[in-house]
C-alpha cells in the first residue's frame, strides 16, 4: 500500500525533517538518502523500518539545515583548487575560463564535512529515531486509510465467490440426475431399434461412475474454508499480506480442480465467475501490509 509520512524538529541550532513515502512491493525494500556525516545512521533506520513494515518500498529523506546563523560552512581551499587545474587542463589552458561557483560548490569534498564526536553522534540519533517514530506513526496511519477501503473491495470480491459457490453447491445434485434421465433416455432409443438388454444395475452403475468422477463436493468444501480462513486474516488486525497471499493460491486452486472436474455448462460458468475473482483478489493482496 502506498503512504506518506513526515515529522519535523529544531534541536541545538539544526533544523531535521523526516520525510517517509512509501509504494507497493510484495516485499520489504527500504531507499535511505541522508546526509554525508549521517550515514551512520543508515543501518539503524532500516532496522527500525523493518519492526513496523512488512510490505512496501519506502523512501526515506533526512534533511539536516544550520539554522544558528553563526556557523559558516568551511571551505576545503585544496580541494577547490584541484578542480580548477582539472578545469584549465580539459580548456587547453586558456585564461579566459569562466567557472560557476555555484557549480563548483556543488563538487563532491569542496564543502568540508564537519566531523562529529560520540556525543553528538548520540544526541543526533535520539533525535532522528525519534522523529523516525513518528513520521512512521504518520504514514501507517495514510497507509490504514487505504487499507480500509482494499478491504472493503477484498470483502466484496469473497462475497460473490460465496455467492457463486453456493450456486454450485445446489447444482452437483442436479447435474448428476439430469445425466441419469439423460442416459436412461438415450439407452431407451438404442433399445427400442434393437434386440438388446440391459439391466436395471448396469445403468445405475454407470451413473454411480459418472457421479464418482464429477463430485466436486470435498472441492466445496475446502474453498468454503479457504473463504473463511480469509476473512479471518483480513479481521485480525495484524500485518497479514502473505498469509492472504497463500490462502488465494490454495482457493485458485480448488477452483482449478472443479473446472476440471465438472463438465456441467452451469458450473463452469460459475467456475469462471470465481476465478475471475480470485484472479482480482490474487493482485489485490500483493498490495495489501
Amino acid at each position: 500500500m502506498t503512504g506518506f509520512g513526515d515529522a519535523q524538529r529544531e534541536d541545538a541550532g539544526r533544523a531535521y525533517h523526516v520525510e517517509l513515502r512509501c509504494v507497493n512491493n510484495r516485499y520489504f525494500k527500504a531507499s535511505i538518502s541522508l546526509p554525508n556525516e549521517l550515514l551512520y545512521l543508515e543501518a539503524d533506520i532500516e532496522r527500525r523500518l523493518r519492526q513496523r513494515i512488512t510490505r512496501g518500498s519506502v523512501h526515506v529523506r533526512l534533511f539536516v539545515r544550520d539554522t544558528s546563523g553563526s556557523a559558516a560552512p568551511e571551505i576545503n581551499a585544496a580541494v577547490i583548487a584541484g578542480y580548477v587545474q582539472q578545469l584549465r587542463q580539459a580548456a587547453g589552458g586558456g585564461a579566459d575560463l569562466h567557472i560557476d561557483l555555484a557549480a563548483l560548490a556543488a563538487l563532491p569534498g569542496v564543502i568540508a564535512s564537519r566531523e562529529l564526536d560520540e556525543r553528538q553522534r548520540e544526541e543526533i540519533r535520539g533525535i532522528v529515531e525519534a522523529l523516525l517514530d513518528a513520521a512512521v506513526e504518520r504514514l501507517v496511519a495514510s497507509r490504514s486509510a487505504e487499507g480500509r477501503v482494499l478491504t472493503a473491495d477484498l470483502r466484496r470480491h469473497c462475497a460473490m465467490i460465496r455467492e457463486r459457490l453456493e450456486l454450485v453447491r445446489g447444482r452437483v445434485p442436479l447435474v448428476v440426475q439430469e445425466y441419469a434421465q439423460r442416459l436412461l433416455t438415450r439407452v431407451n432409443e438404442l433399445l427400442a431399434t434393437s434386440s438388446l438388454q440391459l439391466s436395471q444395475e448396469g445403468l445405475q452403475r454407470e451413473v454411480a461412475l459418472y457421479a464418482d468422477r464429477s463430485d466436486i463436493s470435498e472441492e466445496i468444501s475446502r474453498l468454503g474454508g479457504h473463504l473463511e480462513a480469509f476473512d479471518a486474516a483480513l479481521g485480525s488486525g495484524e500485518p497479514s499480506g502473505r498469509r492472504l497471499d497463500f490462502v488465494v493460491q490454495e482457493m485458485l486452486r480448488e477452483a482449478n480442480t472443479m473446472g476440471a472436474k465438472s463438465g456441467d455448462p452451469e458450473i463452469a460458468r460459475c467456475i469462471i465467475d470465481i476465478k475471475s475473482a480470485i484472479d482480482r483478489l490474487k493482485e489485490q493482496v500483493q498490495n495489501a501490509e
